[in-house]
């Protein structure tokens, strides 16, 4: 069985000649004839080379692998059960879905308190992120959930202001920021600022401790879309110039004149903008934890990608070691801007595999004793089901799902119906629901009434589409919840799932279903 899609997406805006016909293993066509003007990504990258490798067109898309991988969430089944009630009195008239408690606490101490098990991992630099960052920021807030500002915000951001190595200003980040911060209810949810190599010579995480009172930061090793750093796009001559000069790699270099003179005949359109990769060392790591919360971090964060099971034995160590407050780890396969196409369908754990490896690594430490930090998982995660999934699977250490691309889609379309409706061009399926924010909006009427008219006219309709799309999610899970008799999230465990496949049940641990309730199946028969 083929399980990667070769030579021809719709991420790379390339395609098969012959469609109906295709090599399984190298996905050329089957007859490659001279004469073809090169319409699949070998093609494509006869003409355009490097440009070939990423997802296109840059700044308006989210990206996710096509690859099949062998297990996913799909082989497992939530498992509900008709006695008892775990969390609330075992009475019909109170065991009821609404009455499910979603809010939990991250974090060492007090903890940071959320009105939902959501987090949005690290947003970064991307057009994609920026443009929607108001209604992921004040979506996010009026939610209660935790919203991570991602990486090279500040090195990117053409105002920020840069002294002897370190920044002492920026708008961007200090935007982004204050949305968030803004729109927060009662200390629900927290914006998270994230850190990679430049980031941390940049001083960015000191300064939005000391200068924007943000109180959660997060340290970064990867992600699961791609295992190098990050990269973007860059269309101006003068902004690739300057982001050079600030310590960013940046292909062609810009400062060559044969480049400069090849960019401005039109040879080329961009510039891509790289990060590095970092090297981590324990030592490295606990000191800079340690500076972190000298500075006066609250509460500090680590994200790791889909590396190899050293490295993640390695986050899940280090983590415990340095008491970090929350853990993020992220599947292979996701992505958010322009990771490398190629990259992100082949490299890496996919999610269901690196959460099981996760789950026996933290109980390996929580049985010797160890500290155990609180877990989140991200990989590919966008509805109830799977979130009850995640959240059985890595029971009892995982406490949010994390998601980027689904939250960004809810922005993104709120956010084009809002448009629509100011130009009046509404579409047939949007229009039946009605012609204003109040009557397509299902969440609209009851924000409104908490928040007051003038509150609540000032929302962006990209919020109004993240937040009803986290409210839809919330009933989705009290629902599954319920059918399971757990109306706390606390109780939520791994048995409340069962493995479809008997390769699921061996990659996670999770029982078998044929093989689920052996003993009391017993007990009750022979009643």
């Amino acid at each position: 069985m083929t399980l990667s899609r070769l030579n021809a997406s719709a991420a790379t805006l390339t395609k098969n000649r012959t469609e109906g016909s295709i090599s399984p293993f190298s996905g050329m066509c089957v007859t490659c004839v001279d004469g073809c003007v090169g319409m699949c990504e070998i093609g494509k990258s006869a003409y355009r080379g490097h440009e070939t490798i990423y997802p296109q067109p840059f700044g308006i898309i989210t990206t996710a692998s096509e690859k099949k991988y062998p297990l996913d969430y799909s082989h497992f089944s939530i498992m509900g059960t008709a006695v008892g009630a775990v969390g609330i009195e075992a009475d019909s008239d109170k065991a009821i879905f609404p009455a499910v408690n979603l809010q939990t606490r991250v974090g060492r101490g007090e903890g940071i308190k959320v009105k939902l098990p959501f987090v949005i991992p690290g947003i970064g630099s991307t057009d994609v992120a920026r443009n929607n960052w108001e209604g992921l920021a004040i979506g996010s807030a009026l939610a209660g959930t935790i919203l991570t500002i991602g990486e090279n915000v500040c090195g990117m951001d053409e105002q920020s202001v840069i002294k002897d190595g370190r920044v002492v200003s920026t708008v961007d980040l200090d935007r982004r920021v204050k949305l968030f911060k803004d729109w927060q209810r009662d200390g629900y949810g927290a914006i998270v600022v994230q850190a990679n190599v430049e980031d941390t010579r940049l001083g960015i995480q000191e300064y939005v401790i000391s200068q924007l009172g943000v109180e959660v930061v997060e340290l970064k090793w990867g992600q699961g879309a791609k295992d190098i750093g990050g990269e973007v796009k860059i269309k101006s001559l003068e902004k690739a110039q300057m982001l050079q000069k600030r310590g960013y790699v940046v292909l062609p270099d810009p400062e060559n004149p044969a480049v400069i003179n090849a960019f401005h005949k039109g040879a080329f359109k961009e510039f891509e903008r790289h990060s590095r990769i970092g090297m981590v060392e324990l030592e490295s790591f606990l000191q800079r934890v340690e500076e972190l919360r000298k500075a006066g971090a609250r509460y500090v964060f680590l994200k790791t990608g889909a590396y190899r099971p050293a490295d993640l034995a390695r986050a899940v160590k280090f983590a415990s070691l340095g008491k970090i407050d929350m853990l993020t780890v992220d599947g292979a396969g996701g992505g958010t801007g322009m990771s490398p196409w190629r990259m992100m369908n082949e490299w890496g754990i996919p999610s269901v595999e690196l959460h099981s490896l996760l789950y026996q690594y933290c109980r390996k430490l929580a049985l010797k004793g160890e500290y155990v930090p609180d877990i989140a998982l991200a990989g590919g995660f966008t509805l109830e089901d799977q979130v009850f999934k995640g959240l059985a699977l890595g029971a009892p250490y995982v406490k949010l799902i994390g998601m980027a691309r689904a939250p960004i889609a809810a922005a993104m379309v709120g956010k084009t119906i809002g448009r629509r409706i100011h130009e009046n061009k509404l579409p047939v399926y949007v229009e039946r629901f009605g012609q204003n924010v109040e009557e397509i909006f299902v969440t609209a009427s009851a924000l409104k009434e908490e928040l007051g008219e003038e509150t609540f006219n000032k929302i962006p309709p990209g919020a109004l589409g993240l937040y009803t799309y986290y409210e839809r999610l919330a009933q989705g899970l009290k629902q599954l919840m319920c059918g399971s008799r757990k109306f706390d999230l606390q109780y939520i465990s791994r048995d409340d799932i069962g493995a479809l496949t008997r390769e699921a049940a061996e990659v996670s641990g999770i029982t078998y279903i044929m093989d689920l309730d052996r003993e009391e199946v017993d007990k009750i028969l022979e009643m």
